[in-house]
């Protein structure tokens, strides 16, 4: 098995690569399943308030008897959280259900534009990696207008951000900007909704041509294009094989092949941060 390469942050601290996300998994299923991941070989788990499985994935790093030191956490404010005192509030309540006394990576998010409290929202994170309750900070789903606030507003750049993106929806302007800025960028929801993605014949033919799963070869897309990406399943093999992807190197062509798929912004499942607003 290939090692699961380290990114650096602009803050000079590193994340692992490839790392786990448990979206829409239940919080007793979660404990489970972070398990497998770990047996698997994953050291960076994504999590969030929102999920309502952050004491699932507390009680499973709590079993593993792997030393949180040698793990990479992550977890997210919610929206109706956002705001300095609420922010600081929810980030202890947030830790206290995973167990941990230190993160190493907190979140906003969602933008959340008609709410307003974004730029303090990012104080708060800020004020919380000066204390050295979080390692690093950032954001998800954004926009680039919107983390420029932030920027003028604290001096401080997000770490990392993370947003929607996997061929079908490949965000080459956004990942440009982040890069421009020295932030990395991650991808939620890496291999599409419902299938259609890991069907697509191109995809088909490359996986055929490696060998791999057509999974494998959106990762290895992912992580050939430099994103941080975390791929989630419920199913301990595709848990597994999806770690595998590790092993799976694209060459040139099969890159472009894969980026040529984008559809744009007919391409894009979830909602648009630009002007999404919800509870």
């Amino acid at each position: 098995m290939s090692a699961n390469p380290d990114l650096t942050f602009n803050d000079g601290n590193t994340i692992p690569q490839l790392g786990y996300g448990v979206w829409q998994v239940a919080d007793d299923v979660a404990e489970t399943v972070v398990g497998q991941a770990f047996e698997a070989g994953y050291r960076h788990i994504d999590t969030a308030k929102i999920y309502g499985n952050e004491a699932g994935v507390g009680r499973a790093i709590a079993a593993s008897g792997l030393d949180p030191k040698d793990l990479f956490i992550t977890t997210k404010l919610w929206n109706s959280d956002q705001g300095y005192e609420k922010t600081l509030a929810a980030f202890e309540e947030s830790l206290d259900r995973l167990g941990l006394d230190h993160l190493d990576l907190y979140l906003i998010h969602w933008l959340q534009p008609q709410r307003g409290t974004y730029v303090d929202t990012w104080k708060a994170l800020v004020d919380l990696q000066k204390r050295g309750r979080v390692t690093s900070i950032g954001v998800c789903n954004f926009t680039g207008e919107a983390i420029d606030e932030l920027i003028e507003a604290t001096g401080v750049v997000p770490a990392i951000h993370q947003i929607e993106l996997h061929p079908y929806f490949n965000q080459s302007a956004l990942r440009e900007y982040n890069a421009g800025k020295g932030i990395l960028t991650q991808a939620w929801s890496p291999l599409g909704q419902g299938g259609e993605l890991l069907s697509d014949p191109e995809v088909v033919r490359i996986a055929e041509k490696h060998g791999a799963t057509p999974a494998q070869v959106v990762i290895a897309w992912h992580l050939a294009i430099g994103n941080v990406v975390i791929p989630k399943s419920v199913t301990e093999s595709r848990i597994a094989e999806n770690f595998a992807a590790l092993d799976v190197t694209l060459d040139d062509e099969d890159i472009t092949a894969l980026s040529s798929l984008d559809r744009g912004a007919e391409g894009r499942i979830g909602p648009d941060p630009a002007v999404s607003d919800f509870a």
